[in-house]
């Protein structure tokens, strides 16, 4: 068997962990009923901003990492 290629690990390692992400953030989501639980505006503006944030961190890392590939020296 051929070994695994850097993007066959890539695909297989971003479907599980994004499927698992999005399921986490549905589970975030269900805080939101106002039926089952009681917060305030201001927990409300923690939660979406720390996601948020995470998010901006993931954006920036993927940006820094295509650009990695593209300037990189070789000969």
């Amino acid at each position: 068997m051929a070994p695994e290629s850097k993007n066959e690990k890539f695909k297989r390692l971003a479907e599980t962990r994004v499927q698992s992400a999005i399921k986490k953030l549905s589970l975030i989501t269900n805080l939101a009923d106002p039926y089952n639980y009681d917060y305030s505006q201001e927990e409300a503006n923690k939660i979406i901003n720390a996601i948020k944030s995470e998010f901006d961190e993931i954006k920036q890392a993927f940006e820094r990492g295509l650009k990695k590939e593209k300037g990189e020296f070789k000969l």
